[in-house]
């Protein structure tokens, strides 16, 4: 039986399957088979992307700790339990300036997002994203809240890389891009909840920089830089109290999606290759 209608992709509104553009958020096609694949549908679920960036976040470290089993830290000091060594690190996709300026690797800018150096370095960044991300998600829609946590892990570490950073991974610059998209909307919303949100993060903000600056290794550059942009983001892209997520918002964080995932991709297969090769 040919369906007679169809629940729009971008605003979810009930509309006929023959028309050429939704009546209500003016979508162009909603009824094209290529809108209703499975990546387009994750993004209508909040709780399930965070868990799926968490989930392949832990598995890259599992990864990571695997492909060099015998160089893991494995030291009583909680800071160096569990480190994957820095050659697996290099292999899976670290960024810096000696992956990109020595071997082009330009894709690391993604791929060192999913990458930590440590037990506690990937608890405490997945503790935040899994509190931020839901925060981000419900002020901002989920997909812009993907596009701000991908864009903005980018950016942190080409700021980083242009500071002369050797090499650095972590999902701690896209975590930051969360809290600077969530500064703006508590700044910009003000009112009570946006005023006690705005001072709330600001206070973990001031409290992650002085930790950064007495703890060595941290990489302060990608922080900054993941936080304004984060920021910048939350602004030309909109919240939810004030713009509706376009199919334009949609596609993006699909793009950001798909291009995250063949970027691991290859560096998973990649690493296998010169691990076994």
């Amino acid at each position: 039986m040919e369906r007679r209608s169809l629940l729009c992709p971008n605003c979810g509104l009930l509309i006929s399957a023959s028309e050429e553009n939704c009546p209500y958020c003016g979508l162009r096609a909603p009824s094209a088979r290529w809108r209703r694949l499975p990546v387009f549908k994750l993004f209508a679920d909040p709780a399930l992307l965070v868990k799926i960036v968490i989930g392949v976040n832990i598995g890259m470290f599992a990864l990571a700790l695997l492909l060099d089993p015998r160089a893991m830290g494995l030291a009583f000091n909680p800071l160096l339990l569990l480190s994957p060594s820095d050659a697996s690190l290099l292999a899976l996709g670290a960024t810096g300036t000696i992956p990109i300026d020595h071997y082009h690797r330009f894709w690391t800018l993604v791929s060192a997002g999913y990458l930590h150096g440590g037990l506690l370095h990937i608890f405490f960044n997945m503790a935040a994203l899994s509190q931020l991300g839901s925060l981000a998600a419900r002020e901002y829609g989920c997909s812009r809240m993907f596009i701000i946590y991908t864009v903005g892990g980018v950016f942190g570490f080409l700021i980083s890389y242009l500071a002369g950073v050797s090499l650095t991974i972590g999902a701690s610059a896209g975590v930051c891009g969360l809290v600077g998209a969530v500064l703006y909307f508590g700044k910009s919303r003000g009112g009570t909840y946006g005023t006690a949100l705005y001072k709330q993060v600001g206070v973990w903000v001031v409290i992650m920089f002085v930790f950064g600056f007495v703890v060595p290794g941290i990489n302060n550059w990608g922080h900054g830089g993941g936080l304004v942009s984060g920021a910048l983001l939350g602004y030309l892209l909109g919240y939810a109290e004030r713009k509706r997520e376009t199919a334009f918002h949609k596609t993006l964080a699909a793009v950001c999606l798909v291009a995250t995932g063949l970027i691991l991709a290859w560096a998973v297969l990649t690493s296998l290759y010169y691990r076994f090769s």
